[in-house]
Formats: C-alpha cells, structure tokens, sequence
C-alpha cells in the first residue's frame, strides 16, 4: 500500500449506506481454502524440505504485504510448517503480522548510510547487535531457509543466514534494488524478482528467477467485471457510471489529494465518479457540495479488492506493490511516481507505460488542469480504457507466491 494496501489502522473503514453491501463479497474477497488450524494436510506436506522458515520484512506496506501473501501460500501447502517473521517495533510489520496471525520477532533494526558520515563509524557495531539477534531467533526455530522481502529490518536475518550458512532467498520489486537486499545480494546469488524487465535492468539482478510478486488471493484471483456492481454499491457509487479510483502510497500522498480535490467539479461535472483514498495520516481534503455525481473520499480501505473492482481508471504512486496489484488485475492507471528518492518508482512503471498500460506525470506537473485536460477524456473513452487494461494485464501475474515458493523449494532441496 504498495504499495498497495493503504497501510493506516485496520479499524478505520469507509462508510457504508444503510442496508448497501457488496452483492457478491465474496467473489471479491476469496480467501486461501485450508485455514490456518484446519487440521488439513496436503498430500506434499510430509514430502517437503520445508519445516521451518524465517520471512524477513518492514517498514512500508511494500515490503510486508508480499510478505504475508507468501506466508499464506505456505500455510496453505502445509497448515503445520513454522513461519517465523524477523520486523521491528517501529514499523508497520508490529501491527500487521500479529494480525494475520504469524509470529512476530522483533530486532534492532538500523538504517545503512548511504554516504559517508558519522552514522557510518556506529554500522560495524551496530550490524553486530544485528547479527546476533538474528542467529538467536534462527537457532530458536532451527530454520531451513530465509525469505528476505527488503527493508532494513531484514538485515539482521540476512547477516545471520549468511553465518549460519542457512539458505537465503532475496525477493526484489524494484530498480534499483534497495540498500539491505543489496546488501543480502553478497550473500546469496538466490534472487527472485517481480517484474519481467528487471532482470536487464539492473546488473544486479541478471541472473535472478522471475517469479511475480506474492499478492493476497482475494487480489490475485479477482475478476473486476464479475463483482463490480456490488463494489460500487458498497462505496455509494452509480453502478454504471466511470469511476476513477484515486489513492496515494501506504502513507497516502498529499500531492495527489490537494491536485484531485481541487479538479473534483470538472472531473464530476463529465460524468466521471470519483473514489478517493486521502490516507488516514493525512487532513481531509475539501470537496465541493452538492456535486452532480458521487465524489466519495475515505481515509482508508481494508480490502483493496473492491476499490480495484469498482474503477475504471486509477490514479496511484508507482510503487512496485502497487503496480503488482494495479497490473494484475488489468486496470489502466495514471502514475504521479514519488519526487524524491532513487527513481525507483519511474523505473518500475516506465515499462507498463511504453506498452500502453499507463501514462506517467511528474508530481508538479499533476495540476487540476493537467486532470481536466488528460484524465477526463481518457476516463470517458471506454475503447482506450479497454485497450490500456489489456497492455497492462499482460505485465501482472496471479501465481507470484506459488512461482516463488516453487523457487524456494528448489533452492532448500538444492536443486539450484
């Protein structure tokens, strides 16, 4: 939320009309078949290298979502195999893993300098405490394999896997890679990625297995025309009007809300519905009364599922969660990429653009009259719509936690 999962707490909803659900939730919302403590086994379960294994991410939506995804998929192969989640108190992961029901152990986690400067001189240190506290939570549960999704909170897990010689694999959805799988990447030559153009991207992941990116199934198995009636009327929406679904990263984006907000009478005023997630650490923003179709904001939305079911175009940041899910599901979308940092975000939707899934703006040049003038006649003409959602469809996958537990698998019984 990324990133797509807004990431704000999970007791914020949006509102719903009176008497108004989803007329099919559950075709939006499928779950993985054998729950947690079912007491089913799966005929591979007995069969399996896997008893143990330590899933390492944190601190954004991005890196904890993909996660949990492959943490479901492992359960769902084998109800009874450990999962051990290595995070830290001070991100997302202290809310969201407990939640999902996995165990959470918590490390000292560091950001690795970028550059030289005083924090540089603490990192040896610091990388010690690091390591082990890590070998301790790797001895305690006697793990086969780690499973690194990035963030500095995976450090620890890597520095131990790399000491105790325990298997390690590295799923990355951006490029450049960031600083700690870069780092992990000295450590193991086992690299998944998430996007079939990074691998002539970045030097760093020549070599690595495209697997997708591990999505939950309510996301991975969706079919938007099937249920998107029933989303609409559960946000208050006319079922048969456009919809652009508008939502920022894990945190929101206040760029995005302020240039929407302040286009919402002309976007309206063409007909165009507008479902629009402002994060909940972000002011609500200012719409004007009394508009002549639905203008619908909320702070948050669990289940991303059904805002992806009701739209027809998206408005979004171009975080690599984000274009997993936003692609998977084939809708056109309208990337504002982050104006600041490596570039990752223009680099990872730059290839759904060139193939005709997306177009891209710089967040200064996303004005109410860029809106007007370039998101209101794409939203109102269905063949170009339709032809975007197919270019982009073609860059999703629904089987990334499968294709990377099948790569896991492979690297644990050491056929590669």
């Amino acid at each position: 939320m990324a990133e797509v999962r807004p990431s704000e707490p999970a007791g914020v909803r949006p509102s719903e009309p009176a008497g108004v659900r989803p007329s099919d939730p559950a075709g939006a919302r499928r779950r993985a078949a054998q729950p947690v403590g079912s007491g089913v086994r799966s005929a591979e379960s007995t069969d399996s290298p896997l008893r143990s294994v330590v899933l390492a991410g944190g601190g954004t939506g991005g890196h904890i979502y993909p996660l949990l995804a492959f943490a479901d998929c492992l359960r769902r192969h084998q109800p009874d195999i450990r999962i051990t989640c290595v995070g830290s108190s001070k991100g997302l992961e202290g809310r969201l893993i407990p939640a999902a029901g996995y165990d959470l152990r918590q490390v000292p986690a560091y950001q690795l300098p970028r550059r030289l400067n005083v924090d540089l001189l603490a990192t040896p240190a610091r990388m010690l405490r690091s390591m082990k506290a890590g070998l301790e939570i790797l001895d305690d549960v006697q793990a086969d394999v780690v499973v690194g999704f990035g963030g500095y909170v995976s450090v620890p897990a890597y520095l131990a896997a790399w000491r105790r010689h325990t298997p390690l694999v590295i799923h990355e959805m951006n490029v450049p890679p960031g600083v700690a799988n870069r780092l992990g990447m000295r450590f193991t030559r086992h690299v998944a990625v998430g996007f079939p153009h990074q691998p002539s991207a970045s030097p760093l992941l020549a070599h690595a297995r495209m697997t997708g990116v591990p999505l939950r199934p309510a996301i991975a198995t969706l079919e938007r025309k099937q249920v998107r009636h029933g989303a609409r009327e559960h946000f208050g929406l006319h079922p048969y009007l456009p919809v652009l679904f508008v939502f920022g990263a894990s945190q929101g984006a206040r760029s995005i809300n302020l240039a929407v907000a302040a286009a919402a009478k002309a976007i309206t005023e063409a007909g165009i519905q507008v479902l629009h997630v402002t994060g909940a650490r972000n002011e609500p923003v200012e719409v004007p009364p009394n508009l002549p179709v639905p203008y619908i904001t909320v702070p948050y939305i669990e289940d991303m599922e059904l805002g992806y079911a009701a739209a027809d175009l998206v408005l979004c940041r171009g975080g690599g969660m984000t274009l997993a899910e936003v692609t998977t599901v084939g809708l056109p979308a309208i990337y504002v990429p982050l104006p600041y940092g490596n570039g990752e975000q223009r680099r990872n939707a730059l290839p759904v653009v060139q193939a005709g899934g997306g177009i891209m703006v710089d967040d200064a040049e996303l004005t109410p009259d860029w809106i007007e003038r370039t998101v209101v006649p794409l939203a109102n003409d269905p063949k170009r719509l339709h032809d975007m959602s197919e270019a982009a469809e073609r860059f999703g996958r629904r089987d990334g936690d499968e294709a990377l537990r099948a790569f896991v698998l492979d690297v644990v019984s050491g056929r590669l």
